[in-house]
C-alpha cells in the first residue's frame, strides 16, 4: 500500500507503530576526534573507497552462503548488518539506530537489537526482515518527528533526529535536500554505490554478480579526521573478510584488525624485559648520598605567610637517619616481608620512615591521621603489621585505634615519636616503661648501611584502595616497578639532579610514592609544603614559585587547588604529572595559565599497576599554544611507558585486541605491575593474570648469574592487570577511557554520560569545581545529583541564606540564582533527562586524604532541606559599576586605542576608533593575557567592552563560546534594524517612474557609472567603451576636480590593463560623494544629468565587512536611493544596480538551495523576496546591500524598469589575468602557499571572471525587463573550494591538502606564534573562525542572467549566454599575472603545468602600487 493511499487513519497508525518502534530509543554516535561542537556545526569532507578483490570475493561467499540457508539477503543487506555490526563494536551499544532508505528513497530508521554471542547469519536474516517490513512501512521523516514529540512528557527533549549515523544504497539515496537539512545532527553518512553499473545491475539491491563496490562517507570534519574515516572503512571490509572465514562465529568475535591498524598498536607478544631489574631504590638512594653527601635533599618549607627560612636536609643526614631506623628495625626482628605501619604526616620524617623500612628489607605502608579511627583499624585489620612507627608530628592517636594496637597486634617493634631535628638528630621516641630513646642503642651505626638485599619480587609497599562492601584492599607493590621506570623517564621529560619536587600527593595514596621516590633516584630536591599552603586557596601557587619548583605530581582535585584563585605565576614548573583520576582539557588550561612552560603528562594507571602507567603528553604553552584545541574535553591515557603496554581487549573475544575505536576493556602488560591483594588470592587470580598471548619460555632471562637478589625473584612472568576499564584506542594508537565495564546508569530508561554533564557543567563561568553523581531518593529512585564550588560571583548574583544553621539549606537559598542559572544553561546543551534534578552548591569539594574528592561526604539534601531552600527571599538591588573584568578590558582598550574617550562598559570598539586589525591585534593580546583561546570573530559579535569581558570570563572558566548560534534580539546600543528600516525608508522614495523604452544597438547613449575607478567599475567601463562609438559615459568620481577624477580613472584602467586614451573623448567625469544628498553634485548639473542620461549603472558601494549597517547606511543605501531618485524625473532611465551575494549569506537560502536542487531545480531563484534573509543577515555590509534592494525592487513596483545584479566572488579577467590582489580568495591562494598547506573544505566556490560580471552588469542595463528582476551572475561550472585551491601544485607551487581543523592550527601557529607575515593576517578572524560557514554558498537559478546575455549578443555579437567559470585554464592566468606583479614568488615545485606568460609595462606595474578597488571578498577598505 503505497503511502499516498493511505487514509488518516490508517497513515496515524503507521505513525504509532513507528512510535513503538523508536521507544527509549539509544541514539549512538560514533566515537569522534575532536570535540562536539555546541552547538552543532558541520564542515563536511567525503572519502571514497573502492572494495578490494578479497573483500568482493568475501562478500560473494556471504552472499551464496546466505542464500544456501535460506536467508534471502541481498549485497546491500549484508553490508549494512556489517556495519550495524561495527557500529556497535565501537559504540559499545547493543540497541543501534541506522539512518537508511527504502527502494523508493524514503527515509527511515532501522533499529536494531543486537546480542554479541549471535551469529552474523541470525543478525543478517533479522536485518533483512526489518529492513524489508520498515521499507513498506516507512512514513515521512517530518510526520514522524512531529508525532513523536508530541507524545513527549514536559521534562523530556525534544527530538531533531532519529539516527546520528546513515547507511544507504546510492541509487535509493533519500532527495539531496533531506540529506542537506539533516545533516547538522548526523556524524557521518555511507553511500554505497557500483562503482562502474552495468545495464543490468545498477542497484546492490539486484541478482547479486562481481561488482565494483564503492564507499563514499559523507562525514563532519569537525568531528572526524580523515585517518579514522578511512580507519572505519577498513574495519568495514575487515569484517566482510571476517564473516566469510568465520560462518559460524559469533559477531563479538568477528576479527576488526588490520595491517594498518596493527602498526601504531601495541604487540602482546614482545619481550617486556621482565627480567630488567634495575635495582632496590633504597640501595640507589643510599649510593646517592655516597656520591654527593651534602647535596640539598628535603626542604621543609614554612607558610608563605610566615618570615621564617626553610629548613633543609642533606642526602647525608636522610641516609644516616635512615640507616639508624633500619637497623632498629633489624634488631627488633622485623624481617623480609613484614609490615610496618606508619602512622605519617607530611615531613621529612616520612621520608625517613619510608626509606628505613626499606632498607630493613620490610614492607611500608603509612595511615593518614585524616582518615576516622574506624577505617585506621581497618587498615591495620588487613595489614597485620609487625611494625609501627608513630610520626612526632602526626598528632595524638586516638584511643580506639591504641587499644585495636594493643589487644589484636603481634608487634616486633613500636616506634612511638619518630622526629628528625633540623640538626640532622633523629629521635624515635621514649615507650612508656623506658626513659630512654629507642633509637639509642642504633645511632651509631648510622653510617652503615644494612645490607639487606632485596629482589624483584620482594614486597616494598602495601597500598590501599576501595573494595567491594567497603572493605580496603591491600595491594603488595614489588621492588621491581620502584625504579625501573626512572632512567627512561629522566630521558623522555627531561628530568635531572637539578630538578626540585613537590610533595603534594596524599601521604596514603600510592603515589606520594613517586614524590619522593624520583627526587631520591635522580639525586634532586624534594620540596614539603605546609598543610595551609595546600589548603589556603592562592597560597599553593605562591608557594610553587617561591620555592621554584620544577616538577610535581597532582591529582586534577589537586591540581584544581593549585590554580584556585591562584595570582603567582610559575615559570620555574616544567612538568606536572597528573595521576589518579580523569584529567580535562579545563585543568590543564588553569595549570599553564600559570605556568606556561609546564608539560601536563597524563598518565593512567591504579594502585596495583605501581609505576607501570602509560602517559599523554600535554606540551606547554610556551611551545604550543593551540595543542589543546585538537584535543577532546578528556585527555587521552595515551600509550604505555617503557616497556608498558595499554592492550583493549575485546570483551567478547579475549584472544582478540581491539581494533582502532573498538570499545574493549583496558588490561595494563608490564614486569611492574604489585604481585596482587594481601590474602585475597581469589581476587589476585581474577586481576592479574598470567597472560594468553605470548609463550613466557620464549623470552630471553638477562638477568646476572650471580646477582645476590636472584633468590627473590620469581622467574619471567608475562602478566597483565584487568583494570574494569572500558577504553578504545585512537588512531594515533594512545587510549581513552570510556567509563567502566560495570558501571552503566540509567534514568528512566535513558542512558546517562555523568562525564558529559560534568564537562557542561565545567563551562559555565560560575562553576569552579563540579562533580555529578547519581543518588536514590527517599522512593529508592536514581536522582541525578551535581555538587558545584561557585566562583565569579556578582554581588547580586547572592541571595540570603543567613537566617537557617542547616549549611545546605543555606547553600541552596543563596546561591538560588545561579543554580537557576546553570539549569537553564544545561538545558541548552543537554537532554532534559540529563539536566540534573538538584544542583548542590558547596563552599569547597570534601576530599579525601588521597586528594581525590570524598563522595560519601557529599551532602544529599533531604525532602525537607529542599522545601527551606524554596522559600523567597529577597535581596537588595547592587548599583551598576566596572567589574573587574570590565576595568581590565578597558585598561587593554586603552592601550591598542590611546586616543579613545569616553570609554564605557557600553561603548563600542568600532566606534571608538578600532577597525579590523586593532581587533586581532585586541584578540591576540587577550589570548596573551588571559591564556584562553578567544575567537578571532569575537570582537565582531560582542564589540562593547561588558560584552566582551562577559564572554572571556566564561572561556577563562572553560566554557565553549559560540560565535554561530546567536539568538536573534532586538538591535543593541541603538543599531538599526535593517529590515524594519527598509520599511521606512521606503516611504522617501519617489512615487512613480517614468517607465524607459530602452535603446537601439547603434543609438547613440549616455552612461551615468559610480564606482567607475574601482576594481569591477573599470571593466564595466571597458565593456562600455567597447560596444559601440556611439555609447558616452559619466564616471562619477570622488576627487578634488574634475581632472583629478579623470586621471584617477585613467590611472586605475592603466594599473588594470584595461585603458584605452581614445576613451578620453566618450568620457566626463562628475565629482561625488554616494553618501551625501544627491552624492554632493550641485542642482544645476543634478538636472543636467536627468535629462542626458539615458542609463545608470550604479556600482559604487562602500565595502567593509566590520562596520555595522549604520556605519553603512550613507554610502550603500542612501547612495542608492539618490541614483532611484534620478531615476524618477527627466529622461526616462533604466538602472542596473551592483549588489553582492551577501543579501542571502544565511543558513536559509544554503537549506532552501539544497532543497530545490534536490527536486532537481537550479537553485535560489532569481524571483525570490529576500524575506530569508530579513533579519538574519550578520554583516552589515550584507544588511546594507539588502536594504539597497529591498528599495529597487520597489521603485520597480513604482514603475521604474532595472536590474539587480547579483555576483559571488568576482575574480580576475579571464583574457589578462588582471585581478584584485585584496580579494579574499586571492589572499587565500597566498597564505596558503606561504603556509604549504590548504584546508579540505568540500564547499562549492562561487567565483566569476571579472570581465563576465561586467558583462552581465552592461548588458542588465540596456535590456531590463518589465519592473525591476534580479540577475544571478553564478559560476558554470562551479569548482569545490578543496578543488580551486589544489590548482596552486598544478603550477608548481608547494602546498599540500590538509585536514581544516589541522590546517587552522597551522595558521594560527604560523602567523600568531611564528610572527610569520602572512597574506591572511588581515583576515584571521573571518579564516580562523569559521572558514567553512563563512564560505558556504547557496547555488543560484540564472535564468535571468542568460536571458539577458542572449538578447545582448545583438550588440555585442558574442553570445556569453552559457556562462562562465573560474578553472584550471583561468586560474593559471592568475597565478602568472600575480607572479608578475611580485604578490606571488615564482613556484619552485615540479609542475604538472607552465603558467602562462604574461608581461607587464613599467607603466602598469607603477600604477597598480596606487590603486585600490572593489573585490568580492571580506575585506576592510
Amino acid at each position: 500500500m503505497s503511502q499516498e493511499a493511505l487514509t488518516t487513519e490508517e497513515y496515524t497508525q503507521r505513525l504509532e507503530r513507528w512510535s513503538e518502534r523508536l521507544k527509549r530509543q539509544t541514539i549512538s554516535h560514533l566515537p569522534a576526534d575532536y570535540s562536539r561542537p555546541v552547538p552543532s556545526r558541520l564542515v563536511e569532507a567525503v572519502s571514497e573507497k573502492t572494495l578490494n578483490d578479497e573483500t568482493k570475493a568475501a562478500l560473494i561467499n556471504i552472499y551464496v552462503t546466505a542464500q544456501t540457508k535460506g536467508i534471502n539477503a541481498t549485497p546491500f543487506n549484508i553490508l549494512l548488518t556489517l556495519f550495524i555490526v561495527l557500529v556497535s563494536r565501537l559504540t559499545g551499544d547493543e540497541d543501534i539506530s541506522i539512518g537508511t532508505s527504502s527502494e523508493d528513497a524514503v527515509p527511515f530508521v532501522l533499529r536494531t537489537f543486537i546480542q554479541q554471542n549471535e551469529s552474523f547469519f541470525g543478525l543478517l536474516e533479522k536485518v533483512t526482515d526489518l529492513e524489508r517490513s520498515y521499507s513498506v512501512d516507512a512514513v515521512d521523516f517530518t510526520d514522524l518527528i512531529n508525532h513523536l514529540n508530541s507524545k513527549l512528557a514536559g521534562h523530556d527533549e525534544t527530538r531533531k533526529t532519529l539516527a546520528h549515523i546513515r547507511f544507504y544504497n546510492a541509487p535509493d539515496t533519500p532527495s539531496e535536500g533531506f540529506l542537506s537539512s539533516t545533516s547538522m545532527d548526523v556524524d557521518l553518512t555511507v553511500l554505497v554505490s557500483l562503482k562502474k553499473p552495468a545495464e543490468e545491475l545498477s542497484s546492490l539491491r539486484s541478482k547479486f554478480t562481481f561488482p565494483d563496490l564503492q564507499l563514499k562517507i559523507i562525514y563532519n570534519q569537525l568531528l572526524f579526521s580523515q585517518n579514522r574515516v578511512n580507519i572505519l572503512a577498513d574495519q568495514l571490509f575487515r569484517l566482510v573478510i571476517s564473516a566469510s572465514k568465520n560462518i559460524e562465529d559469533s559477531i563479538g568475535s568477528l576479527d576488526l584488525m588490520t595491517e594498518s591498524q596493527s602498526c601504531v598498536l601495541p604487540d602482546p607478544t614482545v619481550d617486556l624485559d621482565w627480567s630488567g631489574f634495575r635495582g632496590a631504590i633504597q640501595d640507589i638512594f643510599a649510593q646517592n648520598a655516597a656520591k654527593f653527601p651534602e647535596r640539598e635533599c628535603i626542604v621543609v618549607t614554612p607558610s608563605v605567610t610566615e618570615n621564617v627560612p626553610v629548613t633543609s636536609f642533606t642526602y647525608r643526614q636522610i641516609d644516616e637517619s635512615s640507616n639508624i631506623l633500619a637497623h632498629h628495625l633489624i634488631q627488633s626482628g622485623i624481617e623480609r616481608g613484614d609490615v610496618v605501619m606508619v602512622y605519617a604526616y607530611r615531613s621529612v620524617d616520612l621520608v625517613v620512615a619510608v626509606i628505613g623500612v626499606l632498607k630493613a628489607g620490610a614492607t611500608f605502608s603509612v595511615i593518614d591521621p585524616a582518615y576516622p579511627p574506624a577505617r585506621q583499624i581497618i587498615y591495620l585489620g588487613v595489614a597485620k603489621p609487625r611494625g609501627l612507627v608513630f610520626l612526632a608530628d602526626a598528632g595524638v592517636v586516638s584511643p580506639t585505634v591504641v587499644d585495636y594496637v594493643e589487644k589484636n597486634l603481634d608487634l616486633k617493634t613500636f616506634v612511638p615519636s619518630l622526629k628528625l631535628s633540623n640538626d640532622g638528630t633523629l629521635t624515635g621516641g621514649v615507650l612508656k616503661d623506658s626513659n630512654i630513646d629507642i633509637l639509642s642503642s642504633v645511632k651509631h651505626l648510622k653510617s652503615q648501611q644494612t645490607g639487606v638485599v632485596v629482589g624483584p619480587d620482594s614486597t616494598p609497599t602495601l597500598s590501599f584502595t576501595s573494595g567491594s562492601e567497603g572493605v580496603p584492599k591491600g595491594v603488595k607493590g614489588r621492588h621491581f616497578s620502584l625504579a625501573y621506570y626512572f632512567d627512561w623517564m629522566s630521558q623522555e621529560f627531561n628530568l635531572s639532579e637539578t630538578d626540585r619536587f613537590t610533595m603534594l600527593s596524599g601521604i596514603a595514596h600510592d603515589p606520594i610514592q613517586r614524590d619522593i621516590f624520583t627526587p631520591l633516584f635522580l639525586g634532586a630536591s624534594l620540596i614539603v609544603p605546609t598543610a595551609e599552603d595546600i589548603g589556603t586557596p592562592g597560597q599553593l601557587a605562591e608557594w610553587a614559585n617561591k620555592y621554584k619548583v620544577t616538577v610535581t605530581h597532582l591529582t586534577p582535585a589537586m591540581g584544581q587547588l593549585l590554580s584556585a584563585q591562584a595570582e603567582e605565576q610559575i615559570p620555574s614548573l616544567h612538568h606536572a604529572f597528573f595521576v589518579g583520576d580523569i584529567l580535562t582539557k579545563r585543568d590543564c588550561l588553569r595549570l599553564q595559565v600559570l605556568a606556561t612552560n609546564v608539560n601536563v603528562v597524563n598518565m593512567y594507571g591504579t594502585t596495583e599497576t605501581q609505576r607501570s602507567v602509560s602517559y599523554f603528553v600535554v606540551p606547554a604553552r610556551s611551545k604550543d599554544s593551540t595543542f589543546l584545541e585538537c584535543q577532546k574535553e578528556v585527555i587521552p591515557a595515551g600509550k604505555g611507558m617503557k616497556n608498558v603496554q595499554l592492550l583493549v581487549i575485546n570483551r567478547h573475544d579475549s584472544s582478540k585486541i581491539c581494533g582502532i575505536g573498538e570499545v574493549g576493556e583496558i588490561y595494563l602488560r608490564a614486569g611492574g605491575l604489585a604481585e596482587g591483594y594481601l590474602g585475597n588470592e581469589e581476587l589476585t587470580s581474577k586481576r592479574f593474570l598470567q597472560s594468553w598471548f605470548a609463550d613466557p619460555s620464549k623470552f630471553d632471562d638477562r638477568t646476572p648469574e650471580d646477582a645476590l637478589w636472584k633468590q627473590f625473584w620469581f622467574g619471567i612472568r608475562d602478566r597483565m592487570y584487568r583494570s574494569g576499564d572500558l577504553g578504545r584506542y585512537l588512531p594515533s594508537g594512545d587510549v581513552e577511557c570510556s567509563g567502566r565495564a560495570d558501571d552503566q546508569v540509567k534514568i528512566r530508561g535513558f542512558r546517562i554520560e555523568l562525564g558529559e554533564i560534568n564537562t557542561h557543567l565545567s563551562r559555565h563561568p560560575n562553576v569552579r569545581e563540579n562533580i555529578t553523581l547519581i543518588r536514590r531518593n527517599k522512593d529508592e529512585e536514581p536522582t541525578l545529583v551535581s555538587y558545584v564550588v561557585p566562583q565569579n560571583m556578582e554581588k547580586d548574583d547572592y541571595g540570603s541564606g543567613t537566617d537557617t544553621d542547616d549549611v545546605v539549606v543555606q547553600g541552596l537559598r543563596k546561591y538560588r540564582k545561579v543554580i537557576q542559572n546553570i539549569r537553564e544553561y544545561l538545558k541548552t546543551k543537554l537532554p532534559n533527562y540529563a539536566v540534573p534534578t538538584v544542583i548542590v552548591p558547596l563552599n569547597r569539594m570534601p576530599l579525601n586524604p588521597n586528594g581525590k574528592i570524598d563522595k560519601p561526604a557529599l551532602p544529599f539534601p533531604d525532602t525537607s532541606q529542599l522545601a527551606a531552600a524554596s522559600i523567597s527571599r529577597s535581596k537588595n538591588a547592587v548599583t551598576e559599576a566596572l567589574t573587574v573584568a570590565e576595568q581590565e578590558m578597558k585598561d587593554i582598550w586603552h592601550s591598542i586605542i590611546p586616543h579613545a574617550t569616553d570609554l564605557n562598559k557600553k561603548a563600542n570598539f568600532f566606534d571608538v576608533g578600532g577597525h579590523s586589525i586593532l581587533a586581532t591585534r585586541l584578540i591576540f593580546e587577550l589570548r596573551k593575557k588571559y591564556a584562553v583561546n578567544v575567537p578571532l570573530g569575537l570582537i565582531f559579535r560582542e564589540p562593547t567592552i561588558e560584552r566582551l569581558a562577559r564572554e572571556i570570563g566564561k572561556l577563562k572558566s572553560g566554557e565553549m563560546v559560540d560565535l554561530y548560534d546567536v539568538p536573534k534580539e532586538e538591535p543593541k546600543d541603538k543599531e538599526v534594524a535593517y529590515g524594519k528600516d527598509a520599511i521606512q525608508l521606503s516611504n522617501i522614495l519617489p512615487q512613480s517612474f517614468p517607465t524607459f523604452s530602452g535603446l537601439k544597438a547603434e543609438s547613440p547613449g549616455t552612461v551615468l557609472l559610480t564606482g567607475a575607478n574601482g576594481y569591477l567599475g573599470v571593466f564595466i567601463l571597458r565593456d562600455l567603451m567597447t560596444r559601440n562609438s556611439n555609447i558616452k559615459v559619466i564616471a562619477l568620481i570622488r576627487a578634488s576636480s574634475e581632472e583629478h577624477g579623470l586621471q584617477r580613472l585613467r590611472d586605475s584602467g592603466i594599473a588594470y590593463g584595461v585603458w584605452n586614451e581614445n576613451w578620453v573623448k566618450s568620457i566626463s567625469v562628475i565629482n561625488g560623494d554616494l553618501a551625501l544628498e544627491n552624492w554632493g553634485v550641485a542642482n544645476e548639473k543634478w538636472n543636467s544629468l536627468s535629462e542626458e542620461v539615458d542609463v545608470i549603472i550604479h556600482n559604487g558601494a562602500l565595502v567593509h565587512w566590520v562596520y555595522p549597517y549604520s556605519k553603512l547606511k550613507g554610502p550603500n543605501v542612501m547612495g542608492t536611493i539618490t541614483a532611484l531618485k534620478l531615476c524618477s524625473f527627466g529622461k526616462p532611465k533604466s538602472l542596473s544596480f551592483v549588489s553582492s551575494t551577501s543579501t542571502i549569506d544565511t543558513e536559509y537560502y544554503v537549506n532552501l538551495s539544497n532543497e530545490i536542487t534536490s527536486k532537481g531545480g537550479d537553485g535560489i531563484p532569481e524571483s525570490d523576496s529576500l524575506s530569508g534573509s530579513a533579519d538574519s543577515l550578520q554583516t552589515g555590509y550584507g544588511q546594507s546591500k539588502w536594504v539597497a534592494e529591498y528599495l529597487v525592487r520597489q521603485a520597480g513596483l513604482r514603475g521604474l524598469r532595472g536590474v539587480i545584479v547579483r555576483p559571488g566572488y568576482i575574480l580576475g579577467d579571464s583574457k589578462t589575468g588582471a585581478i584584485n590582489t585584496d580579494d579574499f580568495l586571492v589572499r587565500m591562494m597566498k597564505g596558503c602557499i606561504e603556509l604549504g598547506l590548504y584546508p579540505n573544505i568540500n564547499n562549492t566556490v562561487n567565483m566569476v571572471p571579472t570581465d563576465h560580471v561586467a558583462r552581465v552588469t552592461t548588458a542588465s542595463a540596456f535590456h531590463p525587463g518589465e519592473g525591476v528582476t534580479v540577475a544571478h551572475v553564478t559560476s558554470h561550472p562551479r569548482l569545490r573550494f578543496n578543488q580551486f585551491l589544489a590548482t596552486l601544485s598544478k603550477f608548481g607551487f608547494g602546498t599540500k591538502q590538509s585536514e581544516y581543523l589541522n590546517w587552522r592550527i597551522a595558521l594560527e601557529k604560523y602567523v600568531v606564534h611564528e610572527s610569520h607575515d602572512s597574506a591572511l593576517y588581515p583576515l584571521l578572524h573571518f579564516v580562523l573562525d569559521n572558514l567553512p560557514s563563512n564560505t558556504k554558498a547557496p547555488d543560484l537559478d540564472d535564468a535571468n542572467a542568460r536571458e539577458i546575455l542572449k538578447r545582448d549578443t545583438e550588440w555585442t555579437k558574442v553570445d556569453v549566454s552559457a556562462g562562465a567559470a573560474v578553472l584550471e585554464r583561468e586560474m593559471g592566468l592568475y597565478l602568472s599575472y600575480l607572479v608578475s606583479i611580485g604578490f606571488l614568488k615564482k613556484p619552485t615545485q615540479e609542475a604538472e603545468k607552465e603558467l602562462p606568460k604574461i608581461k607587464l609595462d613599467t607603466l602598469t606595474m607603477e600604477k597598480l602600487a596606487s590603486v585600490g578597488g572593489r573585490g568580492g571578498a571580506p575585506v576592510s577598505k
